[in-house]
């Protein structure tokens, strides 16, 4: 049986058609074609699959779809400056190296804006405890941290 399915997406209403067995992270990338979104692990583990649900991460690996209904949903497609430009996290991750392979980037950088939203200057301590969902196998996080430190002001 289908479900229709009713909320907003990177500041746009959506309304869509769905399984209901559909996890948010198939529906953003087979259905909706935002590809941003990686998969990792599929199990929650990873953080790849980091978006913002009402302002807070989830792993949108395994929350259902219909859980979403009448939530507010952005993924990394969503951060844009406005005129197409970066967001300032993105900037800075690519300002102090914290960017290699990317992979687990997108969902890294919506678990740092979660975490500057609800915390402008965070404490070193703070930013590894908000990225700590969010497993990176390239930078060894200090990088990371730099591009935290930097975009708060810090």
């Amino acid at each position: 049986m289908k479900h229709i399915l009713n909320f907003t997406l990177n500041g746009e209403p959506i309304q869509v058609e769905i399984e209901p067995h559909l996890m948010l992270l198939q529906l953003l990338r087979e259905k909706l074609e935002l590809t941003g979104t990686k998969e990792g692990c599929g199990m929650g583990e990873c953080g790849a699959c980091t978006v913002l649900l009402d302002g807070k991460t989830v792993n949108s690996c395994i929350f259902p779809a219909v859980e979403a209904e009448g939530k507010r949903i952005t993924t990394i497609e969503g951060i844009a400056d406005g005129k197409g430009g970066l967001h300032p996290i993105q900037k800075a991750f690519i300002e102090h190296g914290a960017i290699q392979c990317g992979f687990c980037t997108p969902g890294m950088v919506l678990s740092v804006k979660a975490l500057l939203d609800e915390i402008p200057k965070p404490t070193e301590e703070e930013i590894r405890n908000g990225i700590a969902g969010n497993l990176c196998r390239c930078t060894g996080y200090l990088q990371i941290v730099q591009a935290v430190k930097a975009v708060s002001g810090q």
